[in-house]
């Protein structure tokens, strides 16, 4: 019975690290995860009302408006201190050479990898972290829901892949 509550607790907080990342990736953007509003003017609004940036970890767990603040203050400070690390990311990718116009210098794309790498990881630490300040902040029954949530992806599999280009 132990073994089962100790997976059911890995289960529900890996799930808010997935439903939370892909909320945070999105709000990272400086267009807010949008290349704009939609034709006829406005913002985007779902069914719920507008966006609060929470995605579905807001819309699918019946959040109190006092848990989507809590969730949202946790996620705008770790947006903040997570800010060099996503800039410093940028600039690594931004001083890649081109490797088809110069020449093949291996030394150098493995220490730029490296680079990458060492920010990435980072950036992954930085949002375990905030996925379990998020989960602290969510009901023993919103942790249920959301292991279902995870369980359900899991079964779906990966999206399959796009369609070759011509």
């Amino acid at each position: 019975m132990k073994a089962n509550w100790k997976k059911l607790t890995i289960a529900t907080i890996a799930g808010a690290v997935l439903l939370t990342a892909s909320a945070v990736v999105f709000s990272q953007r400086p267009d807010g995860g949008f290349q704009g509003p939609p034709p006829g003017g406005g913002g985007f609004r779902g069914p719920g009302g507008p966006r609060d940036g929470l995605g579905p970890l807001g819309r699918d767990l019946n959040l109190t408006d006092e848990q989507k603040a809590q969730i949202k203050k946790i996620q705008d400070s770790f947006r903040e201190s997570d800010k060099a690390l996503h800039d410093q990311m940028r600039a690594l990718m931004g001083n890649q050479p081109d490797p088809a116009s110069t020449e093949f210098n291996e030394a150098a794309v493995r220490s730029a990898a490296e680079a990458r790498a060492k920010v990435q990881v980072e950036l992954e630490v930085s949002r375990a972290k905030m996925m379990s300040q998020v989960a602290a902040v969510l009901t023993d029954e919103q942790k249920a829901q959301l292991a279902a949530r995870r369980q359900q992806f899991q079964r779906q599999g990966p999206p399959p892949p796009p369609p070759d280009q011509p």
